[in-house]
């Protein structure tokens, strides 16, 4: 793939959508997940192809601060089929999972130029990877096995598996410091929130609220955190829902704006998180949710003028733009994906870091 430029990214002075961009994959591609390091360092994971199951392969893109660039996986030419999630420990240390044509579960390490894949002898066929996330020294990996909670934990280059009784799935997993971790999902009828405790994880006390799931977690410190998913209900519809931490329990957030979908969440390390999602019933709008710990307000981009569906799944804050940057896809009235990112400028840019 060719370098897809735009223009660099500046501090905004309001708080506003910016300019649409693309990676620029190859036909029907889309974005799964994103992590941002730096106004010059930004990575981005998904997949190519998503409609041909022996066509379709991974895709990785970086963002140089003026052009994005497809990064290749060295040491397997067939690649993955799909990943699913990207973290960044560091510059020279990524992270991103997601599953191998084979049917077997897929993890590639990055080093800031490429990727490589990397073998765990404790995942099987038919494992499950959905979520990832890394400090300098551990990756931990969520997903399922047999309908069963999966997490595997890496540390010095050994792994270790990690499988919870109970029944159920985990997507989104953060590591708020450094004995602490959080996974989020569902059992299959309610939501499902596991902490790191002692070493182990155990599962954590959770509003009841049947037919809920959680897809992400993002934690602004140890004590301020919120958790996306949504509410399956009888009639068919999803209804929205937002777990927020305050350090000692879980509670639920009221969400404005009906039967929409959330989810990805981030946040700026201080008061405020945004959630990207999509919502049906005005799909041609690049949607988002701001959180401040108060209340919920809706952030709609400008409607397209061309028929389309865009769905946000991910998103992360970028310290040193005051930018949000969200990416996902856009699926035309043919029913052609094409990878979309989109940032929503803060209004509050941080002063870089030298």
């Amino acid at each position: 793939m060719a370098s897809a430029h735009a223009d660099p990214v500046r501090p905004p002075s309001a708080e506003a959508w910016q300019a649409p961009a693309t990676a620029r994959l190859s036909s029907d591609g889309s974005l799964s997940d994103v992590a941002g390091i730096s106004a010059t360092n930004v990575w981005a994971v998904g997949q190519q192809s998503v409609w041909d199951v022996w066509q379709s392969r991974s895709a990785i893109a970086h963002w140089n601060g003026s052009a994005w660039t497809e990064v290749p996986i060295r040491n397997d030419p067939t690649g993955a089929a799909l990943l699913r999630s990207v973290a960044a420990a560091s510059a020279d240390e990524l992270w991103a999972v997601g599953e191998g044509h084979d049917g077997t579960p897929y993890l590639a390490r990055g080093d800031g130029s490429a990727f490589d894949r990397v073998a765990v002898d404790s995942l099987r066929l038919n494992d499950w990877l959905a979520g990832v996330a890394a400090t300098s020294s551990r990756a931990v990996v969520v997903g399922s096995r047999d309908r069963q909670p999966l997490i595997v934990t890496g540390t010095g280059g050994k792994w270790k598996l990690t499988q919870v009784d109970g029944g159920g799935t985990l997507y989104g997993v953060a590591l708020p410091s450094k004995s602490d971790g959080w996974a989020v999902g569902e059992t299959g009828d309610k939501p499902l929130i596991m902490r790191l405790s002692g070493g182990h994880w155990k599962p954590f006390p959770v509003p009841d609220i049947p037919g809920g799931y959680l897809r992400d977690v993002h934690f602004n410190g140890t004590k301020r955190a919120l958790a996306v998913g949504g509410i399956y209900r009888s009639s068919g519809e999803i209804d929205p829902l937002l777990l927020s931490w305050n350090g000692k329990k879980w509670s639920r957030v009221p969400v404005p704006g009906g039967d929409v979908r959330l989810y990805g969440v981030t946040g700026d390390r201080k008061n405020r998180f945004w959630v990207s999602g999509a919502d049906p019933a005005r799909p041609a709008e690049a949607f988002l949710l701001r959180y401040d710990g108060h209340a919920v307000k809706v952030l709609r981009g400008a409607a397209s003028a061309t028929p389309r569906t865009i769905r946000l799944q991910s998103a992360t804050y970028l310290p040193g733009t005051g930018t949000v940057w969200t990416v996902g896809h856009v699926v035309d009235d043919a029913g052609r994906f094409t990878d979309v990112i989109e940032r929503f400028g803060t209004g509050t840019p941080e002063r870089a870091k030298s």
